[in-house]
């Protein structure tokens, strides 16, 4: 046997239980589909024709073409890691990735919202006094003013 075609079967047989769970799992085929759809919307709209530095500071269908990507990516990924056995287990609800979402975007309001921001500060370290200042020392006194002599 050739050198290439062991390597080709080593490579193969490496890959099996990856093409098995592709061929089983229909939600790891699902994520994979949706990161690829997402991809190709997001390469799409960088290449309109608009600056690409524009096109991902500013362009909010972009942002969220990548976001969703990076999240079918990120799941298809984890449910290949998985031992079959736990992937054939329904996920829980989630409840970490749900406290995250909520500390991330509490953190963002707070960073955002002067108002509230007072508001958080007030409610850990107490209300901010008023501070009125009472000066303890007299103005100076203008020096007499000069009138001028009568001439006459």
């Amino acid at each position: 046997m050739a050198k290439s075609s062991k390597a080709a079967k080593a490579g193969a047989v490496a890959a099996a239980p990856y093409v098995q769970r592709v061929i089983q799992d229909e939600e790891l085929r699902d994520n994979v589909r949706v990161a690829v759809d997402s991809a190709r919307a997001a390469f799409a709209r960088l290449q309109n024709g608009k600056a690409p530095a524009k096109v991902v500071l500013d362009d909010k269908k972009f942002q969220k073409n990548v976001s969703e990507a990076a999240s079918a990516l990120k799941d298809a990924s984890d449910a290949l890691r998985e031992s079959p056995k736990r992937a054939k287990k329904k996920r829980s609800g989630g409840l970490g990735r749900k406290l995250l979402f909520l500390l991330v975007a509490g953190g963002v309001a707070v960073a955002v919202s002067e108002d509230l921001r007072n508001k958080v500060l007030d409610a850990l370290f107490g209300k901010e006094e008023e501070f009125d200042y009472t000066s303890t020392t007299q103005p100076a006194s203008p020096p007499p003013s000069a009138t001028p002599a009568a001439a006459g």
